[in-house]
C-alpha cells in the first residue's frame, strides 16, 4: 500500500486513538482533509480537544516526518 492509498472507513476503520489523515469522498468530491483521531463513533481533532460534526469516509495513515 502506498502511503497515498485511502482506505474507506465503511470497509476497515482505522485503530481507535491513533491520529490519521482523514477525509470525504463522495458525490459532491474530495474535502475536509485533516487528521483526526477516531474514540467509538466520534472522531476529536489530535488533541482531543473537540469532536468535529461529520463522519469521514477514507483515512490513511499519517505520511512520516521529513527530517
Amino acid at each position: 500500500m502506498k502511503s497515498t492509498d485511502w482506505i474507506e472507513i465503511a470497509r476497515n476503520a482505522p485503530p481507535e486513538g491513533v491520529e490519521v489523515e482523514t477525509k470525504i469522498d463522495d458525490a459532491q468530491g474530495p474535502r475536509n482533509e485533516q487528521s483526526l483521531k477516531r474514540k467509538g463513533s466520534l472522531w476529536f481533532f489530535p488533541d482531543m480537544s473537540m469532536y468535529v460534526y461529520y463522519q469521514p469516509t477514507h483515512w490513511r495513515p499519517l505520511a512520516p516526518a521529513v527530517k
